[in-house]
């Protein structure tokens, strides 16, 4: 339950979120930049067995004329949750709301996001599980009453009012799911994990923003710019943005494999997708540490990171490649760790 203060909904109605309609989603802006985020479920590259689960909610909630069940994604960044979010808006016909869990300082901001969405309204908050405690019990009967309790004025006389909502469909995104407590993670109808994407799909993935952005791209450049993806498409796409710019500075007319791996070469990035730090992290713990076991705080400060960075970016990759995994005492290099460590040197 909040306490009410004067104007609270007013003075933080749409504060800390976005409104965006569904039509602005529909193809027709012609800034390509725009078009490149993937509109509906259908133009979503891969994740066959995540669009069929998504299609079925949808068309059963069509059909019963209610809202999709609250979804939470989570998975490593760049992977497509808010690219979900936003397509599962447009195919239900609904406006977005989009927020994140630091934005939502206090009750009242959230009750006041929360107060104003309309029927069928999708609410996408990223980052969930940075939202505090306190902040997500308002989520409790909004998720499964459609209803918001509000404290009216103080001590003996204090009175609580609900206030019902129009039904709504949450989406949250996190990458460390760990860190939801149960009972939040209790109320959403769909628990979906993303993983990374295969280098068949990262090529899709790249071969249509080329589309999208007019750039003309061989096959052999194709399929070694989608090989150093670390399959996730965000990454993808940057590297994608950057290979235009040499290509555009050197005056060529087609992106070739020498374009891509002087592109490569001059962003520090190698044929495992590995950059100068995940190199490092791998010396580190091979020179400094004899392999590991060494903990996630000590490797942090060893490569001058913090340990978030390490754990949500750096490290789910190296053990997608097999080159270091964790233990009990801690992180421990593989013999391939090893080995492309060693290889690096000879």
């Amino acid at each position: 339950m909040i306490k009410s203060s004067k104007n609270t909904e007013e003075k933080n109605r749409g504060k800390n979120s976005k409104v965006i309609p569904n039509d602005s989603y529909n193809g027709k802006d012609s800034d390509s930049e725009q078009k490149i985020r993937p509109s509906r479920l259908d133009d979503i590259v891969g994740r066959s067995n995540e669009k069929k689960t998504l299609r079925m909610m949808i068309d059963s909630a069509k059909k019963r004329g209610e809202v999709v069940d609250h979804v939470l994604f989570y998975g490593p960044p760049g992977l497509g949750k808010t690219t979900f979010a936003m397509a599962i808006a447009n195919e239900m016909g609904s406006s977005i709301r989009i927020t994140s869990g630091p934005a939502i300082e206090r009750q009242g901001d959230l009750a006041a996001i929360l107060t104003g969405l309309k029927a069928n309204d999708v609410l996408f908050i990223d980052e969930i599980h940075r939202l505090s405690r306190v902040v997500e019990e308002i989520l409790y009967p909004a998720m499964e009453d459609r209803a918001l309790d509000i404290i009216m004025g103080k001590g003996p006389s204090a009175k609580t009012i609900r206030l019902s909502l129009e039904p709504f469909t949450l989406i949250g995104a996190t990458t460390q799911i760990g860190k939801i407590s149960s009972p939040m993670r209790d109320r959403f109808g769909l628990v979906q994990r993303l993983d990374f994407f295969e280098q068949s799909d990262m090529q899709d993935i790249i071969k249509r923003a080329c589309k999208l952005w007019s750039i003309k791209i061989e096959d052999e450049a194709l399929s070694r710019l989608s090989q150093c993806s670390r399959g996730t498409a965000r990454i993808g796409l940057r590297l994608l943005r950057r290979v235009r710019d040499y290509s555009e500075n050197q005056d060529r007319d087609v992106v070739d494999i020498d374009v891509v791996e002087n592109t490569l070469e001059l962003l520090g990035i190698d044929e495992e997708g590995l950059e100068e730090i995940d190199r490092k992290i791998l010396d580190l713990m091979l020179n400094s540490f004899g392999g590991g076991p060494v903990g996630l705080s000590t490797l942090a400060a060893a490569i001058t990171e913090d340990t978030g960075t390490l754990s949500e970016v750096h490290e789910p990759y190296l053990m997608k490649c097999g080159f270091i995994k964790r233990t009990n005492r801690g992180r421990v290099l593989t013999e391939k760790g090893v080995r492309y460590i060693s290889n690096l040197y000879e």
